[in-house]
């Protein structure tokens, strides 16, 4: 007599557990690497403009309050110490643009010296912040 070999199941169970793993070192990797964009936190009313395009969150940030003090990651800067603050953070930098974010009652003359320094720091790319360029508040 010819017995039947049982039949031996071929279950094969795939194990996520790895895949699982390298989620989420990618997810911890892109969190990580991620650059946030920090507003200050002052009251400036930004001027608007017609014209007006959005601003790179790689660009160096000028801040100038309604007193017209002028402010730099988070520190109040004096005038003739902006530029070579600036041309600091440009080091290294592959787009040289810096950003100023200014109430829109700075004087002008304000304004044309905190641009000034700026370009000559090094950057290639100076703009004013409009509301839609860096947002609300």
């Amino acid at each position: 007599m010819l017995r039947r070999r049982p039949d031996k199941s071929n279950d094969v169970a795939v194990d996520l557990t790895p895949m699982i793993d390298m989620t989420f070192i990618l997810l911890i990797f892109f969190m990580v690497s991620t650059t946030f964009v920090k507003d200050m936190k002052l009251d400036i009313n930004r001027p608007g403009a017609q014209t007006q395009v959005v601003a790179s969150t790689k660009a160096v940030r000028l801040y100038i309050d309604k007193q017209g003090e002028t402010y730099m990651d988070g520190e109040p800067v004096r005038e003739w110490v902006i530029q070579s603050r600036v041309r600091d953070q440009l080091k290294g930098m592959t787009q040289k643009s810096v950003l100023v974010v200014t109430d829109d009652s700075v004087p002008a003359d304000k304004l044309i010296r905190v641009v000034d320094a700026a370009r000559m720091a090094g950057a290639e790319d100076v703009g004013v912040a409009t509301v839609t360029e860096a947002g609300e508040g």
